[in-house]
């Protein structure tokens, strides 16, 4: 690699060591989905915290059914589920019991409403028979059959999924001790760029970094906001960064990166930032560092050498951030399909594909020009090449990154 470059993996530790793991929070279930747990999560009570029926049906003493045939009993009691009150069952006869409803002291057994006669909504039945025998203990959901108080119902580093959510509700969780959601500011610069939906003028060109990067930012699960566009004015880009820097746990900036004039975040970051050359293509000019204690990354601003550099330094970056286990994109080696062509010396590339999955074959989408989003849109994949790699062609091997449009 020439000696001015610096390597992917290197800056990529560089942007990791710029977020070191969040510190755990008391987040609540509603707004913990997708989040990591911090700690193991246990059990505040028993699961089921009672016995309790799991069928529509009546509650009775085994000792009192017919072993041979029907068995008629008076009833005695109608338990809906929610009864707080536990009254025993007295011997020898049965009580209309719901589904979920706590089983009384005394019964071992229930029968579900199709063996009987009666119905099991309207008035309380006189007595009911019991069509054919059946099994002791049956349908009944006893206490702790899940877990019992003080068990460890998921273990830290469980990612929070809606049904280990509904998990620690059952288990009387208000809130998870999880790595919280970064808060993530965006900030697009350049003279050039307007808002889409506004007027464009000679020589101006519809913003779309922030729109990408924000919404690659809230899939990962961060909470991502857009500031404000900012033209090449340094004093401008320092007061839109400060006034917002606060509230940020990263900020990420695209745009005024390059070696040449009113490169607006190179200027006003300088000493404060470290800009370098990746050994890569596209996104090879690239910046991290602080802006007053807040972590910032500086992408290149063109759309393709954003989406790239967010996949090979800032998301994982983030996802270790949240203490998730898996940060990097699913990925296999494929096989190229397409025509034959060099690779930079010294770069690594990133080429947009089309992954045929169940075969691993891989066409290109576009041509390699960073500022072309179309062939970008288009692509489910990114296919890497190595930095030692001087040309692929037909049959080779390549590395494929699996893309939000393959999952």
């Amino acid at each position: 690699m020439p000696a001015e470059l610096t390597s992917v993996d290197a800056y990529a530790a560089t942007v990791r060591a710029l977020l070191p793991p969040a510190a755990p929070a008391d987040v609540p279930l509603a707004d913990a989905d997708g989040l990591t747990l911090a700690e193991d999560l246990l059990a505040r009570v028993a699961l089921p915290t009672f016995d309790n029926s799991a069928m529509d049906g009546y509650a009775v003493r085994h000792a009192d059914l017919n072993a041979n045939g029907p068995t008629t009993l008076p009833v005695s009691a109608d338990i809906p589920a929610g009864r707080t009150e536990n009254e025993p069952l007295r011997p020898g006869t049965a009580a209309r019991i719901m589904t979920g409803a706590p089983v009384p002291d005394g019964a071992d057994t229930i029968v579900q409403v199709e063996l009987t006669d009666a119905a099991q909504t309207g008035a309380l039945p006189d007595q009911v028979t019991i069509s054919e025998p059946v099994a002791a203990g049956r349908h009944i959901r006893p206490k702790g059959e899940e877990a019992d108080a003080g068990d460890v119902l998921l273990p830290a580093g469980t990612v929070l999924t809606p049904a280990a959510l509904g998990l620690a509700a059952a288990s009387g969780h208000p809130t998870v001790r999880a790595y919280r959601r970064p808060a993530v500011l965006v900030l697009s610069t350049g003279s050039e760029l307007v808002s889409p939906g506004e007027q464009l003028r000679p020589g101006q060109i519809y913003e779309s970094n922030s729109v990408t990067l924000v919404s690659a930012l809230r899939r990962i699960g961060a909470n991502a906001r857009a500031l404000n566009l900012v033209a090449d004015d340094v004093p401008t880009f320092n007061e839109r960064l400060r006034d917002a820097a606060s509230e940020a746990d990263l900020i990420i900036t695209s745009g005024g990166v390059s070696a040449g004039a009113y490169e607006v975040v190179k200027e006003a970051l300088t000493g404060s930032v470290e800009f370098t050359k990746v050994g890569m293509q596209p996104g090879m000019p690239q910046g991290s560092g602080h802006f007053e204690g807040t972590p910032i990354i500086t992408l290149p601003g063109n759309p393709v050498s954003v989406f790239v550099s967010f996949e090979v330094f800032v998301r994982p970056a983030l996802l270790a951030w949240m203490g998730l286990p898996d940060t990097e994109r699913p990925g296999f080696v494929g096989t190229w399909a397409g025509a034959a062509q060099s690779s930079p010396a010294g770069k690594r590339q990133f080429l947009r594909g089309v992954c045929d999955i169940p075969t691993g074959q891989v066409e290109p989408v576009g041509t390699p020009p960073s500022h072309m989003l179309a062939s970008l849109a288009r692509a489910n994949c990114l296919a890497v090449v190595g930095e030692d790699v001087e040309a692929i062609g037909p049959g080779d091997e390549v590395e494929i990154w699996l893309l939000d449009s393959a999952l």
